[in-house]
């Protein structure tokens, strides 16, 4: 489950902003993450919960904004949306498609006290 790692990650990067700019709470923490970034959601948040406690960032809501996915079709040079990370462009129907988005994971937002 690489959604614990990640929890740590977010939980790693709170700490950090809280030691620079000297906020003691957080309240609210917004993530936007990736459609093919292969996150589950709900796994995340279970994970967020475990490792904010006892840390400044218990208790916080966790907002997830989805990120859609896009790529490149190399054959007919357009730029696709993509739902899945191996999808065929829509377009010609070739699997020759780059991701060029969506793959992503980063703290949007904190709102701290």
């Amino acid at each position: 489950m690489h959604e614990m790692s990640l929890a740590e990650a977010v939980l790693q990067l709170i700490e950090d902003a809280a030691a620079a700019q000297s906020f003691s709470r957080v309240t609210l923490v917004i993530l936007e993450i990736g459609a093919l970034s292969s996150v589950e959601p709900e796994s995340l948040a279970f994970c967020f919960d475990a490792v904010t406690h006892g840390s400044i960032a218990e208790g916080a809501r966790l907002e997830m904004l989805e990120v859609p996915g896009s790529g490149w079709c190399l054959p007919c040079g357009r730029t696709v949306a993509m739902a899945l990370l191996y999808d065929a462009c829509p377009h010609c129907g070739s699997y020759q498609v780059q991701v060029t988005g969506g793959t992503e994971m980063r703290v949007k937002e904190l709102e701290v006290e």
